[in-house]
């Protein structure tokens, strides 16, 4: 067999195999459909379990059964993402309405996983069984195959309420996400009722019915004003404030409290704990003093954060700082992405109503065409049962005269006599007039004979005059759009009624919180920091009754004000900031922070040269030094930024080994003392260092032999050192020559 070799281009092979890619989980995994507001993995999941006869009446199931189904007859994907699916279908905290009942540990509001598959159960919701589920066997949606082609699985659920806006949803797909809000189901089924009386409905007149989102948690919307241009684009954020009340002491002795009973949604999860861990930061930074002590009561039965606060309080600037610097006021992003049509769509308001009330009329439509078929068939049937019953004599006549089942049925669909046997030749012209059907002779043959008791046969003409007033009913309901709607309404207020719930949510224009920080008293405290990066900050009472003990024990001290910031170089060049009042404050026996955690500083990569604080650094001249004996002056004013991390000098294949703050001026007679790692030291005029820019590599300090490297750099007046200790003996300076800048030092022996 010979080869057949097709030629293409590699880049639009790669890029219709990526299209391709894209719509595949764009289509089949990402996004839920406009029509029943699922995606395939939550369809597939409610079908399984549909088909595993797990009513909302009968027994729990292992969740491990649901998703095996799932994963074996129709989603091919993992379990990890069937058993997420099925998770959050039962979480009432992310869903407007939980369509699977959970049994065991489902996990919490807090962020706690669930339970492995194996240990719980679940079973359908009453809402979901009678209106995600309820007449799938009426043919009124389309059945496809399934991935191997061995299962038939519905296209989409025959959903009676627009699930996408009353569950919401949320989705990342390839190159696009969907994020859509839960509503209120009573107030989405408004809003379906007053689009189906007015298709022309626009979104302003929706949102008298649907006020805004309506989240699990809770919580307030507060920029009401916004939604309008939000629901009418299909895209804009939402903002979110948590429900926070203030509870009076009720007893002497006891603080005021101020608790919060709801969150923003985007708060769900581990992001609860963040926001306790925020709240503490505060406390320890002396941001606000009104908090004493903080407590998470949450339960099952809803949320209770409570603050416990010191005796005359302001409680409303406390409020204001929680929305300025917590997650108790958040953004939920809004882009209400669908598939339309086998293609996403971002949808308006109207337009997730429009599309799904469509798709509703022609569920109805063909729930009803096939009942009314079925109506058929037994007016058929019972129309042929009454005939037969006005001539039961000679049907029986037949009977007695046939020889097999096969000639009473020609006779009685066809009038062919052939051999049966008659008693009169006027039964036999009788017989050939007869025409039933084939369906009205088959029931005749299976007719009991109790059947044709006179008050059997009034019940049959009952059950007939009962079919053909529902005949006309149906017929009416596919013929008549006014009917159609009738009973598409009737079920949403059945809804409505039986599992509407009140709003959580409240929907309002607030004013924005405006938290001014109380003005800080200045003072001198002492940043410390051990060789192990260990950090905090002292007031000046503790640092001098340990003043000796600290100068052992801390590498770097440095007195600022505590409105100042420290700032960290490294031997890359970089200098990191910290704003002195986020360093945690401690007693000298304290440990402190890892300086890590403070700035951008990392560790593992570089390693802290000087610390110096803003203010020196910015009012003074600074010497930089480089192992390669790279010296410059720069002014301080020059690093002056508000960013956390700069570049402050730059370096050519060489590491910073040095930053002095030392005044700098063409007529400084202060000197320079150069050492090596070789023992060559080299004393020059500190004015013969030219002063710099930041992006300058600066000149050299001394000629260095081969693999010798600048250790130490001194300025003697600057730093008030006129001796070292080398090789355990003291080294003074003034004993140096009085060298050139970029000389040969000189080599000390001892």
């Amino acid at each position: 067999m010979s080869e057949h070799i097709i030629k293409a281009e590699f880049s639009e092979v790669m890029q219709k195999s990526y299209i391709d890619y894209a719509m595949s989980v764009i289509c089949a995994r990402a996004l839920p459909d406009a029509r029943d507001g699922l995606k395939p993995v939550q369809r597939r999941v409610l079908y399984s379990m549909d088909e595993l006869g797990l009513r909302y009446d009968r027994p729990h199931r292992k969740s491990a059964r649901i998703v095996g189904d799932t994963m074996g007859k129709y989603h091919p994907h993992g379990d990890r993402s069937i058993y997420e699916s099925l998770v959050v279908m039962s979480q009432d905290f992310k869903k407007g309405i939980p369509l699977v009942d959970g049994h065991g540990n489902f996990g919490s509001i807090e962020g706690d996983g669930a339970a492995a598959m194996r240990y719980t159960e679940a079973r359908l919701q009453k809402i979901t069984q009678e209106a995600y589920l309820a007449d799938l066997d009426k043919n009124v949606v389309d059945f496809v195959s399934n991935f191997d082609e061995t299962e038939k699985e519905p296209e989409v659920l025959p959903v009676k309420v627009p699930n996408l806006l009353v569950n919401g949803a949320d989705g990342i797909a390839v190159g696009m996400t969907t994020s859509i809000p839960s509503h209120n189901l009573g107030e989405v089924v408004d809003a379906v009722k007053a689009y189906m009386r007015k298709e022309s409905i626009t979104n302003e007149e929706l949102m008298e019915y649907i006020e805004g989102p309506d989240f699990p948690t809770g919580g307030i919307v507060i920029n009401k004003k916004d939604l309008l241009n939000i629901y009418s684009s299909g895209s804009g954020k939402i903002k979110l404030r948590g429900k926070v009340t203030l509870e009076p002491a009720k007893k002497r002795g006891e603080k005021d409290k101020l608790v919060i009973s709801e969150i923003p949604y985007t708060m769900i999860g581990n992001n609860i704990s963040k926001f306790l861990s925020d709240i503490v930061a505060l406390i320890e930074n002396k941001v606000t003093t009104d908090i004493l002590d903080i407590s998470n009561e949450s339960s099952k039965d809803g949320i209770r954060i409570v603050l416990e606060l010191r005796k005359g309080a302001d409680v409303e600037r406390l409020k204001n700082l929680l929305y300025k610097k917590t997650k108790l006021e958040d953004t939920f992003g809004v882009n209400m992405l669908a598939i339309v049509n086998g293609r996403p769509e971002t949808l308006d308001l109207k337009g997730i109503i429009e599309n799904h009330t469509q798709f509703h009329y022609e569920v109805t439509r063909r729930k009803y065409k096939t009942l009314l078929n079925k109506l058929y068939e037994q007016r058929e049937i019972k129309e042929g049962l009454i005939k037969a019953c006005d001539m039961i004599d000679l049907i029986i006549e037949i009977i007695r005269g046939s020889k097999s089942q096969k000639e009473v049925k020609a006779c009685l669909t066809k009038g062919d006599v052939g051999n049966i046997r008659f008693q009169s030749s006027d039964s036999m012209i009788e017989a050939t007039k007869l025409s039933f059907t084939d369906k009205q002779a088959s029931a005749i043959l299976d007719l009991k004979l109790y059947r044709l008791i006179g008050l059997e046969i009034l019940m049959l003409k009952e059950e007939y005059e009962e079919i053909l007033a529902k005949i006309a009913e149906y017929e009416d309901i596919l013929d008549n759009e006014k009917s159609l709607k009738n009973v598409i309404r009737k079920e949403l207020d059945a809804i409505k009624k039986e599992f509407g719930t009140p709003r959580k949510t409240v929907i309002e224009d607030a004013k924005e919180a405006v938290y001014v920080a109380a003005p800080i008293k200045e003072e001198t405290v002492y940043f410390v920091m051990d060789r192990f990066g260990y950090s905090k900050t002292m007031d000046k009472a503790t640092y001098q009754r340990n003043k000796e003990n600290i100068l052992k024990e801390y590498k770097f001290i440095v007195p600022c004000m505590n409105t100042d910031k420290i700032c960290v170089f490294t031997n890359l060049g970089l200098m990191h900031q910290i704003k002195v009042l986020d360093i945690p404050a401690g007693k000298f026996r304290d440990k402190g922070v890892p300086i890590d955690n403070l700035c951008n500083y990392d560790s593992a990569k570089e390693y802290i040269i000087q610390v110096l604080d803003a203010q020196t650094m910015i009012h003074n001249t600074l010497l930089f030094a480089t192992a390669k004996s790279m010296l410059k002056v720069m002014d301080g004013e020059l690093l002056n930024a508000s960013k956390r991390t700069v570049q402050a000098t730059k370096l050519s294949e060489d590491e910073l080994i040095a930053v002095i703050a030392a005044n700098w001026s063409e007529e400084s007679e202060d000197k320079v003392v150069l050492q090596t790692k070789d023992g060559v030291f080299l004393k020059f005029p500190y004015a013969e260092i030219p002063k710099k820019k930041k992006s300058a590599l600066g000149v050299r300090g001394m000629k260095l032999s081969k693999d010798d490297l600048v250790t130490n750099v001194y300025v003697m007046d600057a730093q008030n050192i006129s001796s070292i200790m080398y090789k355990e003996k003291e080294l003074e300076f003034n004993r140096l020559k009085l060298s050139k800048r970029d000389t040969k030092g000189t080599k000390v022996r001892r």
